[in-house]
C-alpha cells in the first residue's frame, strides 16, 4: 500500500483526494488554474470586443431565423445558467423555443422555475419527455457498471434531443448555458460523455432494447460534426457573468427560487452529487465548482473553505431523497449499500472507441475481415 500525502492547491480548494490527474507547480498551484486561464484566454471576451462579438452573434441568430417560427433553441433546466440566459435572450429580442428534458427526476421547484421563465419571457416551451422505463434501464446499467459518471445518461440524451429538435424544427442555433466563468473546472476522471461508452455499458448490463432513448448514431454524429447544420453558442462567455449578480436579477425579474446547490434542480443530481459521489467515489464536486469561482475572481479561497464546512447534504433532505431514489430505481437498502461498497470501475474498461469502424457493426465486421 502506497503512502498518501494530502495536498491542496495554494490558490483554490482543489486537492488530490480522488483525483489522479491533479498536478502542482513549484508554488503549489494546481493544473486546473492554468487550464482555467487557458480557457478564459481562448473562449471568454472582454471590453469592446465582448460587446461587438455578442451583438454579432445575436444579429446572426436573428438573420437565420427570418421566416421561421423561432430564432434559436435554449435548453432549460430551471438552474441559474439557463435561466439567466433566457433573460438575456429576452432582452436581445430573440424568439426562443425553450426545451426542457424531462427524465422523471424533476423537483417541483424546477418545474415552477421553468414555468416562470417561459411565462415571463414570453417564450414557447417544448417538453421532451423520455420513456422512463428505458431511461431507468440505462441508469441502472451505469450502476451495475460501477462507473463514476452516471449523469452521462442524462447529459448525452439532452444534447442528442436538442440535435433532433433542431433538425425537426429547422432551427440553426442553440444558445448554451455552459461557460468558463463558473463550470469549466472538472477533473477528467470524474466524467465521461461518450456515446460508445454508453452504448457498450447498456449492451453489457441493460435488459431492454433502446427504442426511444435519444442516442445519436455514429454516422449522424460525424455528419453533424463535419457539416455543422446548427451552431451552439455559449453566450455567457460573451457577457460579464457574475453568478451572484445573475441570481439577484433572475430572483427579481423571473421570481426564480434557489435550489441550494449547482444542478440541484434534479432530485437525482442532488442525490448523486450529495451522496453517491462522496460515499462511493470519495468525490466532493463542490471543490471544482468553488475553485472555478475562485479562478474567475468571484470568490476567495477563504470563502470557499467556509462553504466546504457546510454539510454536503442537509440530513432531513437526505433521508427523504434516499428513500425516494431507492424506491424509484427499485433498490432495496441492502442492494444499494452493496453498490456503494463495490469497487469503482473505470469508464475505460468499456468501449471508448473514436473509430467509426468500431462503432458501426457492419463496418466492424469488414475491419475484422481485413485484419485476417
Amino acid at each position: 500500500m502506497t503512502d498518501f500525502t494530502y495536498r491542496q492547491c495554494s490558490l483554490s480548494v482543489m486537492d488530490n483526494i480522488a483525483d489522479p490527474d491533479i498536478r502542482f507547480d513549484e508554488n503549489g498551484i494546481c493544473n486546473y488554474y492554468y487550464e482555467y486561464k487557458e480557457a478564459e484566454k481562448n473562449q471568454v471576451f472582454f471590453g469592446e470586443e465582448r460587446v461587438y462579438k455578442y451583438n454579432e452573434i445575436i444579429s446572426k441568430i436573428k438573420l437565420d431565423g427570418k421566416g421561421k417560427d423561432y430564432d434559436c433553441i435554449l435548453g432549460v433546466s430551471g438552474g441559474v445558467d439557463s435561466t439567466y440566459l433566457a433573460l438575456l435572450a429576452k432582452e436581445a429580442g430573440l424568439r426562443v423555443l425553450c426545451v426542457h428534458f424531462d427524465n422523471g427526476w424533476n423537483s417541483e421547484l424546477a418545474v415552477k422555475n421553468i414555468e416562470n421563465i417561459v411565462s415571463k419571457c414570453g417564450f414557447d416551451l417544448y417538453t421532451y419527455v423520455i420513456d422512463w422505463t428505458e431511461f431507468k434501464d440505462v441508469q441502472l446499467s451505469y450502476f451495475k457498471a460501477n462507473v463514476i459518471d452516471i449523469e452521462a445518461v442524462t447529459d448525452i440524451a439532452i444534447f442528442s434531443a436538442l440535435d433532433m429538435i433542431c433538425k425537426e424544427k429547422n432551427i440553426k442555433h442553440i444558445i448554451d448555458g455552459r461557460n468558463v466563468a463558473t463550470e469549466i473546472t472538472l477533473p477528467k476522471s470524474w466524467f465521461c460523455k461518450s456515446h460508445p461508452n454508453l452504448r457498450d455499458i447498456h449492451e453489457k448490463f441493460g435488459k431492454l432494447k433502446l427504442k426511444s432513448y435519444p442516442l445519436i448514431g455514429p454516422i449522424r454524429r460525424r455528419v453533424v460534426a463535419r457539416t455543422k447544420p446548427f451552431v451552439s453558442w455559449p453566450l455567457l462567455n460573451y457577457v460579464e457573468y457574475i453568478k451572484s449578480d445573475a441570481k439577484k436579477r433572475i430572483i427579481k425579474e423571473l421570481e426564480w427560487r434557489d435550489y441550494g446547490g449547482k444542478h440541484y434542480e434534479s432530485v437525482f443530481t442532488r442525490f448523486y452529487q450529495g451522496y453517491i459521489l462522496p460515499q462511493k467515489f470519495k468525490v466532493d464536486k463542490r471543490k471544482a465548482h468553488l475553485s472555478n469561482l475562485i479562478f474567475s475572481g468571484q470568490m476567495t479561497k477563504e470563502e470557499a473553505l467556509e462553504a466546504l464546512k457546510q454539510p454536503i447534504y442537509p440530513e432531513d433532505l437526505l433521508r427523504v431523497d434516499y428513500e425516494f431514489v431507492l424506491k424509484k430505481l427499485g433498490f432495496t437498502n441492502e442492494e444499494f449499500q452493496a453498490y456503494i461498497n463495490a469497487p469503482q470501475v473505470s469508464h475505460y474498461q468499456y468501449d471508448m472507441s473514436l473509430s467509426i469502424f468500431d462503432e458501426v457493426k457492419w463496418l466492424k465486421k469488414i475491419k475484422t475481415i481485413f485484419k485476417k
